[in-house]
């Protein structure tokens, strides 16, 4: 017989953990599908520096995630952004807001590995691995019907099927679900670096015509570097030595952690965003990465797609103890409705700010430069931007405000 789950959640990664432990105590039966077998971590779970805003932070903590965090995380207290050729800067103090923190850095592996310990714990979740979702089969009245290949169950039926199988999404596709893609024509270089200066809580965004060199303060008294470079000297540059390369990062970043001193592995992300057309169809909504997949520069991804699965799991919640049916389609109507501002809002912000701080026209270095200025003069264009970057944009999960001051 073909198993039933209420909520049947595709996809291992960051979101999908997040989400069926959000839905613990919810009532639903809830089962996911991963395609990393039980002994190994997804490749999300990698050397990346993640920067959690103060609402994931809060998230995540009445999730139990942080708490189950074994490495040190790293204290944002600081904000410095400035663009290489143009004038002005933008200095954010959280104090200046009433935060000891505008959020916290965690390298992913960690996090990979505090989110498994969780899911570990959560009572009721059925995790279905080294399984890889292939399509949907027949409908099936009340349900999809949705068929697999791997270790486990070869078809599963749903009430709500999840997809939170990332960018490249099968779940989307399989729907039929139209995507739109963009390539920055930027590659991210990331690793862990020593300089001279440890970090003091400063997270630093050098802007350049080739996208960001971020460095961001880690909490073993090393920085956490994302250095953009043009997709065609992507792999001219993966191939410097170790002092080649702090050379390069130095001419781009500057000099404000003095010279950079060691670099660790380094990782290569190509900068491209996909965007689905719709986040819902009859009985199924996309989640994070599937649903969006942004521009680091600002550090929001992960951050809006937490967000997703924390309003999802809370209609969800909300739908069980009413008797509901959870993949009824005014739940999904509300889904929509409520992820509506926040996923507009920080969608534009995070390309718009992709696409003009690499813009190296002369008009557009003048448009910057007046910007960065009067973000530096005008306290109501500086909290807005704040308010953003701490994840409190549109409709907001009750988690993500848990504890905050607002």
């Amino acid at each position: 017989m073909t198993a039933t789950h209420d909520v049947l959640v595709v996809g291992g990664g960051r979101g999908g953990a997040s989400l069926a432990i959000a839905l613990e105590g919810s009532g639903l039966d809830v089962a996911m599908v991963e395609a990393a077998p039980a002994a190994a971590m997804p490749p999300v779970f990698d050397e990346r520096n993640l920067s959690f805003a103060e609402a994931t932070v809060n998230a995540l903590r009445s999730l139990g995630v942080m708490q189950r965090l074994r490495a040190p995380t790293g204290a944002i207290t600081r904000i410095h952004a400035s663009r290489r050729g143009d004038f002005g800067r933008v200095v954010l103090e959280a104090s200046d807001h009433g935060r000891e923190a505008f959020g916290q850095v965690v390298v992913a592996r960690d996090f990979g590995e505090a989110l498994e310990a969780r899911l570990a714990d959560v009572a009721g979740l059925t995790r279905h691995r080294a399984t890889r979702f292939t399509g949907f089969g027949p409908d099936d009245g009340g349900h999809r019907v949705l068929e697999f290949a791997g270790d486990g169950p070869s078809r599963l039926r749903a009430r709500l099927v999840v997809g939170a199988d990332g960018a490249a999404s099968g779940v989307r596709d399989a729907l039929g679900i139209d995507a739109t893609r963009h390539d920055y024509g930027q590659v991210l270089l990331v690793a862990r670096v020593q300089a001279a200066r440890a970090p003091d809580g400063t997270a630093y965004e050098r802007l350049g015509d080739d996208g960001p060199t971020a460095l961001l303060p880690r909490g073993d008294r090393a920085w956490g570097l994302v250095h953009g470079v043009a997709a065609s000297a992507a792999d001219q540059v993966a191939a410097l030595d170790d002092a080649g390369f702090l050379r390069r990062v130095q001419d781009a970043f500057g000099w404000r952690v003095g010279r950079l001193l060691s670099t660790g592995r380094r990782s290569a992300y190509a900068a491209i965003a996909v965007r689905a057309a719709e986040t819902v169809r009859a009985r199924a909504v996309l989640v994070g990465n599937a649903a969006q997949s942004i521009h680091p520069v600002g550090a929001q991804g992960f951050n809006l797609g937490l967000r997703d699965a924390l309003t999802l799991a809370e209609l969800l919640t909300d739908c069980a103890r009413e008797g509901g049916d959870p993949g009824a389609p005014a739940l999904l109507e509300a889904y929509v409705a409520r992820r509506r501002e926040d996923r507009a809002r920080t969608l534009e912000f995070s390309d718009g700010l992709a696409r003009i701080t690499s813009n190296p026209g002369h008009a557009a270095s003048l448009l910057r430069s007046a910007g960065l200025l009067a973000l530096a003069a005008l306290p109501g264009l500086r909290a807005g931007l704040v308010g953003g970057a701490m994840g409190y944009r549109g409709d907001v999960p009750a988690a993500c405000r848990a504890g905050a001051r607002t």
